[in-house]
């Protein structure tokens, strides 16, 4: 008797699987649009969030991505979104960031888990020094408004050894922000301002009170929606408010009634194709996906297509790792290198930096991939990618070390 096969599963190209997973992410079109107001939200939005990062060796890792997505976007976008209208706001995915506040609902599970978790281990570090001054540091802001960090707790010790030689009164301010009793209204510079909840956080947003399962089945949709195609671990970590085990519990029971389906997804350079989960209707959809412009587009180191390191090498072939924390004689690259986007290839990486009391933008160094030739077109391209970054940092010239087209790196 002949064993019955079971079906073969749908598979991805390798390109139809990378212009895919562009799309989800804003970059497979030409980056058009006004960069502000409800344009700038959609943008937001369709990410998911836009991490936060502090680095500002060109511009902040949250402008960089916007302004990769949208040319005409500038620093002083964001903040009305932020600040103003109140359709933003500011809290943890895997690392800070920016987050549209219809969404909000769903992270006080994040607000409850995070609390727990984090009481504990701070309590470790600090003693229960820092869940004393709670009430006081509640008070003070429903008595006297907003409050930065260096504006309580003066009275205690302070040292500048990074995060964990925050004074208590700035632990309790993390904590109460980090558990939804607080929320950012706003920065001065780069330093959060912390105000009650309440007066930040619109009330519908504020008030629904989304269950567990509502929240995870929300995160699980919502990350395969904007990953395109993922695993149930990859599920989990794009948002980071629910654990692997939800996202496979959820995906599981997705499988058996068919709204999600298993898929192939091919590597690059004739990598193993890879299982994962994807919604019937995003087959169809990528199967009509063009290639992007061949326009050049320097990425921040922190750009949601690459915060999954290992799905950029399997999709793009490309290896990257941020060397910030390296010491310097053992980097490879440089402490802050950039990669570069042209059409569907990431092309290779370029070190700069915005000096900006010279008015200028300082390339030390491009590596191309070992396979990019830098013909006199993709040089051209990249002349006016480093314009536009030039203008995003404030500065109006480019200056380039003598060396700085490098050889290739294996």
């Amino acid at each position: 008797m002949t064993a019955i096969r079971p079906p073969s599963l749908p598979v991805l190209s390798n390109t139809t699987a990378r212009r895919l997973f562009m799309k989800r992410h804003g970059l497979l079109a030409a980056p058009k649009g006004t960069g502000k107001g409800a344009d700038l939200l959609g943008v937001i939005e369709d990410l998911g969030f836009v991490q936060v990062d502090s680095i500002n060796t060109v511009s902040r890792a949250h402008h960089m991505i916007l302004s990769s997505r949208r040319n005409a976007y500038r620093d002083k976008h964001l903040k009305p979104l932020l600040e103003t209208d109140r359709h933003l706001f500011e809290h943890w995915t895997h690392d800070a960031s920016v987050i549209p506040t219809r969404f909000y609902p769903h992270w006080k599970l994040k607000f409850r888990r995070d609390g727990e978790r984090l009481r504990g281990r701070w309590r470790n570090w600090q003693g229960e020094s820092f869940e004393e001054k709670f009430e006081a540091v509640l008070n003070r802001i429903a008595a006297h408004g907003p409050v930065t960090s260096g504006e309580v707790g003066e009275d205690e010790e302070r040292a500048n050894g990074g995060w964990w030689d925050w004074h208590p009164s700035k632990t309790a301010l993390e904590y109460l922000w980090r558990s939804g009793q607080l929320s950012v209204s706003g920065r001065n510079g780069f330093q959060k301002v912390y105000d009650l909840t309440e007066r930040v956080i619109p009330d519908q947003h504020r008030h629904h009170e989304p269950d567990t399962d509502e929240t995870v089945d929300w995160a699980c949709s919502e990350a395969l929606s904007r990953l395109g195609f993922a695993t149930s671990g990859e599920i989990a970590a794009f948002f980071d408010l629910i654990t692997p085990a939800e996202a496979k519990t959820w995906c599981e029971a997705k499988s058996r009634n068919a709204a999600i389906v298993e898929v192939l997804v091919e590597g690059a350079g004739g990598q193993s194709p890879r299982k994962a989960f994807a919604y019937p209707r995003t087959l169809a959809e990528a199967q009509d996906l063009g290639a992007p412009p061949s326009s050049l587009r320097i990425l921040s180191p922190f750009d949601p297509m690459l915060r999954d390191r290992k799905r950029t090498e399997r999709l793009f072939g490309f290896h990257y790792r941020i060397e910030v924390f390296v010491p310097e004689p053992k980097r490879k690259y440089g402490y802050y290198v950039f990669p570069v986007l042209e059409g569907e290839k990431l092309i290779g990486r370029i070190d700069m930096k915005a000096h900006r009391a010279e008015d200028r933008l300082h390339v030390t160094a491009f590596w191309p991939e070992p396979s990019i030739r830098m013909t006199a077109g993709r040089l051209s391209r990249l002349e006016s990618a480093l314009t536009r970054s030039a203008r995003l940092a404030g500065v109006s010239a480019i200056s380039f070390a003598a060396d700085w087209q490098r050889a290739p790196l294996d």
